[in-house]
């Protein structure tokens, strides 16, 4: 069977890429070429040979032992293994290492049957030790780097949303400490601006616990309605003129038009604006001003917030958007501000993105369908 191998090495190999080819979604790659079937072809011609010659440890050594039970990882291991680990990175999936070996034992049948050759029972059963151990050492390492990479996906997804949930927890508690601490500097009543400002601060923070528990429970998702825009514009300055950082800039805050309207869950889009302005507060230079303002198409509104940073980094546009990353050396957040705006917009049906202005600044737009606002009169 060797010299028949060496003899046909290059038909068999074309005979397996086509078998490949014919597979949905495949097609032989120049890294399955090299620790694919073509290493196998040969580790196998060399097992052949070795024992052959009578040399029972050289072919161990080549393509171990039958049942695969070794302490030491034979050639055809080692290169099964690669082959695998190729496999998983092409996104392929577990059953397609059993099935290249497949088409290989499958193709030296039907070659040997057309050129009229007659193998013995021992180099199939040769053969056959080779396809098992080099199947069974591709399949355990595809599972095993596949696994690895399920966990390390579930780590990053748990940290992402334990991430999410401190954010938007330490943005509520911080708003609701400034509200009361300027309340305690100038004695204002509860009652007033300020006061809704911490009440408003205080019931998202109760809705976001809520909607932690209920990701929890695989509850409903939160409720949704139309309300004003003018007066969410309204509250979004507000809470946005408490941030301490603030002070080095101007906010201006264009009026919105009293009967538009926006659908969505009005506290996590309050608090995806209010990541918005925080973010521009942030990179913004000092003394420059940063702008709210509104703007409305025939089906969408558009809410801007502009700001003076000089303008994006080369390539950093999208990236912004990508949790836990920070376009500055200043690590006081957690790089989640733009992501979680990102999530709450899109859940409810909006969309986020971002223009920058080289040598000027960015604009954050959020896009959302229009609605109508209809102002019931108060009931005396």
């Amino acid at each position: 069977m060797y010299q028949f191998l060496i003899d046909n090495r290059d038909e068999l190999i074309a005979r397996c890429k086509q078998k490949v080819e014919k597979r949905p979604g495949r097609s032989a790659t120049a890294d399955q070429l090299e620790h694919g079937i073509p290493l196998f072809i040969d580790q196998l011609t060399r097992t052949l040979q070795a024992e052959e010659q009578g040399l029972s440890a050289a072919s161990v050594r080549i393509s171990g032992t039958s049942g695969g039970y070794s302490r030491i990882h034979s050639e055809i291991s080692v290169g099964a293994a690669a082959h695998g680990k190729e496999l998983l990175a092409l996104g392929f999936t577990v059953d397609q290492a059993v099935h290249d070996y497949g088409d290989l034992c499958q193709a030296i049948t039907d070659l040997a049957l057309e050129r009229d050759e007659a193998f013995s029972a021992h180099e199939f059963r040769t053969l056959n030790r080779c396809l098992d151990n080099a199947i069974a050492d591709a399949v355990t390492e595809f599972s095993r780097l596949r696994e690895i990479n399920l966990v390390a996906a579930q780590r990053a997804a748990t940290n992402e949303r334990v991430g999410f949930l401190v954010h938007e927890l330490r943005n509520g508690l911080g708003t609701a400490a400034l509200a009361v601490s300027a309340l305690e500097a100038s004695n204002m009543p509860i009652s007033g601006a300020t006061g809704a400002v911490l009440k408003r601060s205080l019931l998202a923070l109760n809705s976001l616990v809520s909607r932690s528990l209920d990701d929890v429970r695989h509850s409903t998702p939160v409720e949704q309605h139309v309300f004003q825009l003018a007066a969410f514009i309204e509250d979004a300055k507000q809470t946005a003129q408490l941030d301490p950082i603030a002070i080095r800039c101007t906010l201006s805050v264009e009026n919105a038009d009293a009967a538009l309207g926006i659908r969505g869950n009005r506290e996590m889009l309050l608090a995806a604006l209010g990541n918005l302005l925080q973010n521009a507060f942030k990179f913004t230079h000092d003394q420059t001003m940063v702008t709210l303002k509104t703007s409305a198409s025939k089906h969408h509104v558009t809410i801007e917030v502009l700001d003076h940073c000089g303008g994006l980094p080369n390539g950093d546009a999208h990236e912004i958007f990508t949790p836990f990353h920070q376009r500055s050396g200043d690590r006081s957040g957690l790089g989640l501000g733009l992501s979680i705006a990102r999530q709450s917009i899109e859940a409810d049906s909006g969309t986020l993105s971002v223009r920058d202005m080289p040598g000027v600044g960015c604009v954050l737009s959020i896009r959302m369908p229009r609605h109508a606002f209809e102002q019931h009169p108060a009931i005396n």
